[in-house]
């Protein structure tokens, strides 16, 4: 094996180990999300809308990410660059999730609790969004990265996802924050390794040395690449057929059980992984532009088999290959953000990118539940159609792209956007 290739899976290995870690430790992840709804429901004794509105007001610094990115460009703590953040704010959610594991639960309380964990957790998530779109333009591996990192999330969403329900269920209320906690101190451990594969060109907290705030703010919003990335992004999650919507409709109109979107959504995801592993192996012969515009081609019609069938198990039969016709574009829109951030500024953009991505997903059940009331017995119909009118727009944005972020595969240098 050459001394390249063995650096490139060390650089992957070393991610697949801190998403696994992340994605345990973040309260928007199925993990910490799914048994905190069981918290809230089971000790707490909060009803449905309780819980939606606890989601969506605890959910607020993801809304303003690129905060948190830009924090991450300009300043390095404890002198350690990236490392830092992995050290200093998992030790601090892990002493918050302790502290809520002991005192006595309630709604104020875990509020409380969870708004920091977001603010705490959103600073580990920039030094690992920013890291890996650093080491994607110094390795010219965007594509590998960004397959990687999704299969990662997505196998640690459907494991955790049912890990969430047997803890709520064997291990009582505060199982949950310990779990956490104690993912929190690996985390912490785990940022004292310092593989040379990573870390190694590293000499400096950014390729280009930050200036003033306002001059960073000024590079930002006048790079050309950023505009076509959030867009994508937001397009392609802003669905007002899949989310809440699907779950009523399996639920309501297909007489499905509770359970049946549970069962459409694990089905659902395992649908993206052989397509991830598809992406790492075409993003490597196929010039990034052109695999981007197929994809997108792919996806467009992901959703409109479901506006077709005539009962909830149809509905699962269904969702393998929905999620197939929409990984290779997930695993894209990634890869593009990684290609589209500017020097110095990675986890500005790309934190950018993942907030546009959360409120795509709130955005899109807003419309959707407005769209299913007023569309009566057609409602999902016309959610499915606006779903595929959202995506068909994509092809439109893609052109938008300039042409240094869409020329080369992975493998190849990419020209710095100007």
């Amino acid at each position: 094996m050459t001394p390249a290739r063995s650096a490139e899976l060390n650089v992957l290995a070393y991610f697949v180990a801190l998403t696994c870690l992340l994605y345990v430790i973040d309260p928007i992840g199925p993990f910490f999300d799914i048994a905190l709804t069981y918290v809230l429901k089971d000790h707490l004794h909060a009803s449905l809308s309780d819980v939606a509105l606890f989601r969506l007001t605890t959910a607020l610094p993801v809304y303003a990410a690129v905060v948190f990115g830009l924090v991450r460009d300009r300043w390095s703590p404890l002198g350690r660059q990236d490392r830092g953040y992995f050290l200093l704010f998992p030790l601090l959610l892990a002493l918050l999730m302790v502290w809520l594991a002991v005192r006595p639960l309630t709604l104020v309380g875990v509020s409380v609790g969870v708004v920091i964990a977001m603010l705490l957790t959103r600073f580990v998530i920039a030094a690992h969004h920013g890291l890996m779109a650093r080491l994607a333009r110094e390795q010219a591996m965007s594509g590998r990265l960004a397959a990687v990192w999704q299969f990662t999330t997505f196998a640690v969403a459907l494991g955790t996802s049912a890990a969430s329900g047997l803890l709520a269920q064997y291990g009582g209320s505060r199982a949950m924050f310990w779990v956490v906690a104690a993912a929190a101190l690996c985390m912490a451990l785990f940022s004292l390794w310092r593989p040379r594969a990573v870390y190694g060109q590293v000499a400096a907290p950014n390729d280009a040395r930050p200036g003033s705030l306002r001059g960073d703010l000024r590079r930002l919003a006048t790079h050309r690449a950023l505009y076509p990335a959030v867009t994508v992004m937001l397009l392609f999650q802003f669905s007002p057929g899949q989310g809440v919507i699907l779950q009523y409709y399996l639920v309501d109109r297909l007489h499905g059980s509770d359970a049946m979107y549970g069962y459409w959504y694990a089905t659902y995801l395992a649908g993206f992984l052989p397509m991830f592993l598809l992406y790492g192996y075409l993003c490597q012969r196929v010039p990034f532009g052109r695999l981007l515009f197929w994809s997108a081609v792919v996806a467009v019609p992901q959703v409109m088999p479901l506006a077709f069938i005539h009962s909830a198990w149809g509905a699962v039969l269904l969702a393998l290959p929905i999620g197939m016709l929409g990984g290779l574009m997930w695993a894209a829109i990634n890869d593009l953000a990684m290609r589209a951030c500017p020097p110095g500024l990675q986890g500005a953009l790309m934190m950018c990118v993942a907030g546009v991505n959360t409120l795509g997903v709130r955005g899109g059940d807003w419309l959707g539940t407005r769209i299913y009331a007023a569309g009566g017995d057609r409602g999902f119909l016309w959610c499915a159609l606006a779903t595929t009118t959202v995506y068909a727009a994509i092809l439109l944005v893609i052109r938008w792209i300039p042409h240094a972020v869409t020329a080369t595969t992975d493998g190849q240098p990419w020209r710095a956007v100007r």
